[in-house]
């Protein structure tokens, strides 16, 4: 995306967000990189409120939250998780693994593209208000990163 087209989707995100009540777009059909963006808030903000019960020193928090909410972390969380998704879910993780993006170089091509599978199921569980399944998903997840964080 040019430069001057970023200025002015931005501008235009900016004034509709004065507007009040703007109902949200279907999740459904939004970009599984949208999805992936909200998902990895979620995941992130869980593990940190999950992390208080262990430590109330910010470093360590940081520490180990930014462990727990890697591309890696998340990749191996997802493999472990695929099996158990409903057919509804599996579609949004397939979706999220196919999404156009650019990996960084602390994981590989397909450990980004499961973590962003992973972020856009989270995502998508949180915009589609199926709070508890969220939930289900977000602790196992943590669960799963936690034996395998002490594995290593």
């Amino acid at each position: 995306m040019k430069f001057i087209r970023f200025q002015q989707l931005r501008e235009q995100a900016l004034a509709l967000c004065k507007e009040e009540g703007r109902p949200l777009p279907d999740p459904n059909q939004m970009n599984p990189i949208v999805l992936a963006l909200i998902g990895d808030s979620v995941f992130t903000f869980y593990v940190r409120m999950r992390l208080l019960s262990v430590s109330s020193h910010v470093q360590v928090i940081h520490t180990i939250a930014a462990k727990m909410v890697s591309a890696v972390m998340q990749a191996k969380a997802m493999h472990d998780m695929e099996a158990g998704l409903s057919e509804e879910e599996a579609f949004i993780v397939h979706r999220g693994r196919n999404a156009k993006s650019m990996a960084p170089k602390s994981a590989s091509v397909s450990e980004y593209h499961a973590a962003t599978a992973f972020e856009a199921l989270c995502g998508w569980l949180l915009l589609t208000d199926r709070d508890a399944r969220l939930e289900e998903v977000l602790e196992q997840a943590f669960q799963l990163i936690s034996r395998e964080m002490k594995n290593v």
